[in-house]
């Protein structure tokens, strides 16, 4: 799982890891989160072209409600269709071989998830995407 964090302005969206997912992957985002003094979480929610949410989604969904239990911070589900192979482009134009780097591919999918989220929430004024309560519920839906 690639991870990223913005500049104190939420301007500018840099890679800073792959993690594994494991047992220990939410208090490793948690520690995270603190050492970074996170304003708020985003979790790329994987769905199909046509929209449609299938067991990658369900382990997302999983994954931002345990956060959501874990850190102060607000957890934000957004949308990440294709960003995954847009970093894989990105990184074949670069005359880097995909195949053999997917934890730059994971970091590289994980900015493009960032500065997606930054931009919408730019434009709105507000977080974008789904708000994940403690209970796993959803809340309010911003502009994902």
């Amino acid at each position: 799982m690639g991870v990223a964090r913005s500049d104190p302005d939420a301007l500018l969206a840099v890679p800073e890891a792959t993690l594994t997912c494991d047992d220990q992957l939410v208090a490793r985002l948690a520690t995270l989160a603190d050492e970074w003094s996170a304003i708020a979480i985003y979790v790329g929610l994987p769905r199909t072209l046509a929209g449609e949410e299938g067991l990658a989604a369900e382990a997302a969904r999983g994954l931002a409600s345990s956060l959501a239990a874990t850190v102060e911070c607000p957890v934000q589900l957004i949308d990440e269709r294709l960003s995954t192979v847009e970093a894989q482009r990105a990184l074949r134009d670069a005359g880097r071989d995909a195949r053999a780097s997917r934890p730059v591919i994971d970091q590289a999918a994980a900015v493009l998830i960032l500065e997606h989220a930054l931009a919408l929430e730019r434009a709105a004024g507000t977080l974008a995407g789904l708000a994940v309560t403690v209970d796993g519920a959803e809340g309010e839906e911003g502009t994902a």
